[in-house]
């Protein structure tokens, strides 16, 4: 579907829960003639926020300038096959209608400038979810400028309601990505047999088959997965659990979850990894990042042809101040994973070594 059409559909049928599966075809590789690898690498990171403009210009980085936030992790991000990234916020330098908070200090309104998206570009990122409580902070019209940025740029993306998930090719792999959070105008994390559905027709058609899932209570007091229904500020937000474990038996080969704003356990199940939660990652202002909220893994998966899991690696960073990432010199985030594996999962088949390399257990 051209970009002109995908638009339109955007914006005659956005509504709270996804109608059907939509798949977009995005080739961003060579063809599978010329070189197909035998492992790869994909890169998963927590949720992107450099900056916002709403309520004024005192929570953009200095000058404007959020290239200069991931310096610290830019060849990092760039080291992978594919490089996953949660953007938490709308793009929309200007207009909107912000969304009203019944209480302001557990709510908060997001809007980033347009040309914010060329630097999480060009950092790395090449697979983007729009799946979070954020993506309606400016109604309508904030949506609407989101796509079409998107759409212009031709990074693959997904997650609204009306564009669930979409396929792409890169180096003779052909990859499908579906994400997914409980909240309005995405595709439905609570509609566990839907999702199952969307993953299977990725599965039918590709090689790797990632899922993005925004779910789950938020703060330091909900660091560990319960693996049951989380209800958060008086809202059901699913249960991660269930939701991982649906998508996998439906095909997914990788599961990156977001949205406690801390990091959470990660599990092997059918050989392939699931992250429950990736934390704050590049989130700069308007962003708790005291204690466990400023520190965040990035996960670098190796997978097979087929997708199965290889082994993998946590290079650990931090945030300080207003946000960005760095790389921890302490390795915070590790030692706090092996924690939360061996309380969560204390028979899972996962294990954490001290320098960051995860591994099956043999």
């Amino acid at each position: 579907m051209d970009r002109l059409l995908r638009v339109l559909v955007f914006s005659l049928f956005i509504i709270p829960q996804f109608a059907y599966s939509q798949t977009i075809v995005s080739d961003t590789g060579i063809s599978p003639a010329n070189y197909i690898p035998d492992t790869i690498t994909i890169i998963g990171t927590g949720d992107i926020m450099p900056g916002t403009n709403f309520p004024d210009h005192r929570y953009l980085p200095p000058g404007g300038d959020c290239a200069k936030l991931f310096n610290p992790v830019r060849d990092i991000l760039h080291s992978g096959d594919v490089t996953f990234g949660n953007l938490e916020g709308v793009f929309s330098s200007e207009g909107g209608t912000a969304k009203k908070c019944n209480n302001p200090k557990t709510c908060y309104v997001f809007r980033m400038p347009d040309e914010y998206l060329d630097c999480i570009l060009d950092a790395g990122y090449n697979l983007l979810s729009v799946a979070n409580n954020h993506v309606n902070d400016f109604g309508y019209a904030g949506r609407l400028n989101t796509v079409k940025l998107l759409e212009e740029s031709g990074v693959p993306f997904a997650g609204f309601s009306t564009i669930p998930s979409v396929t792409f090719v890169k180096d003779g792999i052909k990859y499908g990505f579906a994400a997914f959070a409980p909240h309005s105008g995405t595709a439905n994390l609570k509609d566990y047999e839907g999702a199952a559905k969307i993953v299977s027709a990725l599965e039918d058609s590709c090689d790797i088959v990632i899922v993005s899932f925004h779910g789950g209570a938020e703060g330091r007091d909900y660091q560990h997965i319960p693996c049951t229904d989380e209800v958060y500020l008086g809202y059901n937000r699913g249960n991660a659990c269930k939701f991982a474990h649906t998508v996998v038996d439906a095909g997914a080969d990788i599961v990156f979850g977001h949205g406690p704003h801390v990091t959470r356990a990660m599990e092997l199940y059918q050989d392939r990894l699931i992250c429950y939660s990736l934390g704050n990652f590049c989130t700069y202002a308007r962003f708790n990042l005291s204690g466990p909220n400023g520190l965040a893994p990035i996960i670098k998966v190796n997978v097979s042809r087929s997708g199965k899991f290889i082994d993998g690696e946590i290079v650990p960073v931090y945030q300080a101040g207003q946000g960005g990432p760095r790389l921890d010199p302490q390795a915070r985030v590790i030692t706090k994973m092996q924690e939360l594996i061996e309380a969560d999962f204390p028979n899972g088949l996962l294990e954490v070594n001290d320098d960051g390399k995860i591994n099956i257990k043999q």
